[in-house]
């Protein structure tokens, strides 16, 4: 049976294994999309403004176009008939602003939240660094926690392979 089509909005923190989960979520529907709102960041050639842990009126517009794109983006795919997993860091109150702006119904909003020690490890693995700009795993991890409201599916992933991911975030929201 083919499931109904739908926005997942993935976040968490830096390394939190929103990309490969996103992709690998996209890729369990028969009309999957992935859009990874780091994309729209990148996307700005010149004159981009980085996320620091203290920023900036510039950098904090940035990352709200970032948000208005990517969510565009997914209404766009989902209105097209696909089912979409959207991920990007958001945190703080952002949360609630950024689900705000996605339009389609129904929008599942899903927080991965490794530990620490998970966190740090999978930020060693990789092949570019997340934490730059004066933030450390331990004080995003920290701040994510501390400040995002609890929206949607939170998920602690320490345990669980990308694909376990999947499957508990399928069942837990009837995907």
């Amino acid at each position: 049976m083919e499931r109904p089509r739908a926005v997942y909005l993935i976040t968490g923190p830096m390394a939190a294994g929103k990309s490969t989960v996103g992709g690998l979520l996209a890729s369990r529907f028969a009309r999957g999309v992935h859009v990874e709102g780091d994309v729209f960041r990148r996307s700005i050639a010149s004159g981009r403004v980085e996320i620091t842990s203290e920023p900036n009126a510039d950098a904090l517009a940035q990352l709200r176009l970032r948000y208005r794109l990517a969510a565009a983006a997914a209404d766009a795919y989902c209105e097209a008939g696909f089912t979409v997993a959207l991920e990007d860091v958001v945190v703080g109150r952002l949360l609630e602003e950024y689900r705000s702006m996605i339009r389609s119904d129904p929008c599942h909003v899903i927080v991965l939240v490794p530990s620490i020690e998970t966190l740090s490890a999978r930020e060693q693995a990789r092949a570019d660094t997340g934490y730059i700009g004066g933030w450390t795993v331990e004080a995003h991890h920290e701040e994510f926690v501390a400040t995002t409201p609890r929206l949607g599916l939170w998920l602690d992933t320490s345990d669980q392979t990308p694909e376990e991911t999947v499957d508990e975030i399928l069942a837990r929201t009837g995907g």
